[in-house]
């Protein structure tokens, strides 16, 4: 459902959007390219002070490549989710006039065939943007899920051992070694200083981000290379006919299979 997200969601009128925290990043030294001979790398400290750490909370739309972002020395809910609803709330929205019937539909069609579907309230506002994010217990409590529904807000959940179906971990990497690499920050201040410049950066010439490519086309090959069996959810991969030893000798010539 995640990835019909990414390659329908906009052209449906549905924008996308990924939530995700990045770090802990610790002040110590973060290795990276430098102007040293070949053969002469620099010399890292081998005493460093641990002053705290730093993380990035980051809102990302894969369509247009723009970042919303905060570092902070930690993120608990009480962090995490007013930022969160002060960024979403800003966000621009243009719901369609639809009946209320066509309404519940276009909701439940991102929640079908899922174990546990969410309690979807009975008055629901058109929607009118997906949320990406991971599934941890802080971004199910009721208030933050009752909150997103009312503001026309669909959340999609990545599911455990899925987190790389959540694109703001993309950015978030390219984001950290524009910031970090090489450096070597003394306190948390400075590493949420760098994060959040970065981030300033990138805003100015965003690259939008398309799901696909080399590996979903592996994914993709892979998933056709298995068989199912009978109903259940059982399949085997495809294995190849079974050549015999003298056919093999007799295709690479006469004389080896003599």
């Amino acid at each position: 459902m995640i990835e019909k997200a990414y390659r329908n969601g906009e052209k449906l009128g549905l924008p996308v959007w990924c939530c995700d925290q990045a770090g802990p990043f610790q002040t110590i030294p973060d290795l990276g390219p430098s102007w040293q001979p070949v053969g002469e790398p620099v010399c890292q400290p081998h005493e460093y002070i641990r002053n705290g750490t730093a993380k990035l909370l980051t809102l990302f739309h894969p369509a247009s490549g723009q970042v919303r972002a905060k570092g902070v020395v930690n993120c608990p809910n009480s962090v995490l989710h007013p930022w969160l609803k002060q960024e979403l709330a800003a966000l621009p929205a243009s719901p369609q006039d639809q009946a209320p019937a066509s309404i519940r539909s276009r909701w439940l069609e991102w929640y079908e065939g899922l174990a546990v579907a969410p309690v979807l309230p009975a008055n629901l506002p058109p929607l009118r943007m997906l949320l990406v994010w991971d599934n941890l217990a802080g971004h199910k409590t009721p208030d933050m899920v009752q909150w997103c529904f009312a503001q026309g807000i669909g959340l999609l959940y990545t599911p455990l051992g899925g987190s790389w179906l959540n694109m703001a971990e993309s950015i978030q990497g390219l984001i950290e070694h524009r910031a970090l690499n090489g450096q070597h920050p003394a306190t948390a201040q400075e590493i949420i200083d760098g994060l959040e410049a970065a981030v300033q950066g990138w805003n100015k010439h965003p690259t939008p981000f398309v799901w696909g490519g080399k590996r979903a086309a592996r994914r993709e090959r892979a998933r056709q290379r298995r068989q199912a069996l009978a109903g259940s959810g059982a399949c085997i991969r495809r294995l190849r006919r079974h050549i015999p030893i003298t056919e093999k000798l007799k295709r690479n010539g006469g004389e080896h299979a003599k």
